[in-house]
C-alpha cells in the first residue's frame, strides 16, 4: 500500500521511506491523501469496497461522499428507476433533493411497482438492475379454480406467497413487463419447487404426495422480446424438495431510455397425462454470470 501512496503524494524513495519510518516534519500518512486523490482511488472500486475504505480515515470518509464518485457506480437511466420511488409531489421534491450516494443507496434496495407484485434493484457489482415478479404477477391457467391450484403463504418467497398446483392437464405460465433496462445482457429465470413445503416444530418438511408427470415430457421455456429477441429451452423438472432456477433464455438491452417488452412461459401442454405437486415463486431478472446459491437448471437435449 505504501508504494501507491508515495506515487500519490508525489514523494520520491527516500522522502517515502522517511516518512514510513516518522522521521522529521515529512512524515505522512493516509490521513494526510487528498480527497480528490482519494475520490479518484475510490472510483476504481465496486461500491462494497468504498464503503469499506470510507471507515479508514476522514479523506476517504469525504471521498465516499462526493456525488461524482457514486454517479459513476449508478446506471445511465437512473432518473427513470428513481420514478418508481415515492409518489405524489412529496416523492418528486425527496428524489429532487437527493445526493447521488443517497440515490444509489435506495436503489439498491428493492423498489415495489406494479401494485406490489413485482420488484426491482440495483446489483452492486454490475451496475445493472435485477427484478422479480411475483406468482401473482402472471398469468396461470386454471389459478382461479381452487381444484387446481391454491396461493400458499411462505417466509421462503420474498413476496410471502406461492402458487401451488395440485393436479392439472394443461399447465402454462405466462409473464410480460414493460422497463428500460441499464444497458448489459440478462439472464430470465423461473423459481420453482417441486413438492409442498411446511414448518413443523420450527423445522422444515416437504411432502411429494402431488408430485407426479414431470418425468414423461419436459417442459418448455420461451422468451421474447419487442425488439426481435427470441429464446427456446426445454427440460425436465426434477429435485423434489428444493428451490430450483430453470433458465429461460437471455437477452441484450442496449438502449436504457428505450421502454423494452419483454414476454416470457413456462409450459408442459400435452394433455396425455396430468403434472401436479409444483411451487410456482417467481420470475427472476439477473446480469448474466451472477452465481445463485440456488441450484440452476439451463436447457437439456
Amino acid at each position: 500500500m505504501g508504494a501507491w501512496v508515495s506515487v500519490l503524494l508525489g514523494m520520491d524513495g527516500a522522502e517515502a521511506a522517511a516518512a514510513a519510518a516518522g522521521a522529521g516534519p515529512a512524515a505522512v500518512g493516509l490521513g494526510d491523501l487528498p480527497e480528490l486523490c482519494a475520490a479518484q482511488v475510490l472510483l476504481r472500486l465496486d461500491p462494497p469496497e468504498i464503503c469499506m475504505l470510507a471507515r479508514l480515515n476522514h479523506a476517504f470518509r469525504g471521498a465516499a461522499g462526493a456525488d461524482f464518485v457514486w454517479e459513476a457506480k449508478l446506471p445511465e437511466n437512473y432518473s427513470y428507476l428513481m420514478e418508481f420511488v415515492g409518489s405524489g409531489d412529496e416523492g418528486r421534491r425527496r428524489r429532487q433533493r437527493a445526493g447521488k450516494k443517497e440515490i444509489y443507496a435506495r436503489l439498491a434496495r428493492p423498489v415495489p411497482f406494479g401494485d406490489g407484485q413485482k420488484e426491482f434493484w440495483l446489483d452492486k457489482s454490475k451496475g445493472m438492475i435485477c427484478m422479480a415478479l411475483s406468482s401473482k404477477a402472471l398469468v396461470i391457467t386454471g389459478i382461479d379454480d381452487r381444484r387446481y391450484w391454491q396461493h400458499m403463504p411462505t417466509s421462503e418467497s420474498s413476496f410471502q406467497s406461492v402458487a401451488y398446483l395440485q393436479q392439472i392437464w394443461w399447465f402454462e405460465v405466462v409473464g410480460e413487463v414493460d422497463f428500460c433496462f441499464p444497458v448489459g445482457t440478462y439472464s430470465v429465470y423461473f423459481r420453482v419447487h417441486l413438492g409442498k413445503f411446511y414448518k413443523r416444530f420450527g423445522r422444515r418438511h416437504f411432502s411429494s404426495e402431488h408430485v407426479h408427470g414431470w418425468d414423461k415430457k419436459p417442459v418448455r421455456f420461451q422468451l421474447s422480446t419487442s425488439d426481435g429477441q427470441q429464446a427456446l429451452s426445454q427440460c425436465y423438472l426434477e429435485e423434489p424438495g428444493s428451490w430450483v432456477l430453470y433458465h429461460a433464455g437471455d437477452f441484450v438491452a442496449s438502449n436504457p431510455d428505450q421502454l423494452m417488452k419483454l414476454k416470457f412461459s413456462m409450459a408442459q401442454i400435452d394433455c396425455t397425462h396430468t403434472k401436479g405437486g409444483l411451487c410456482i415463486d417467481s420470475v427472476l431478472f439477473y446480469p448474466k454470470g451472477k452465481g445463485f446459491q440456488e441450484r440452476v437448471v439451463r436447457s437439456q437435449k
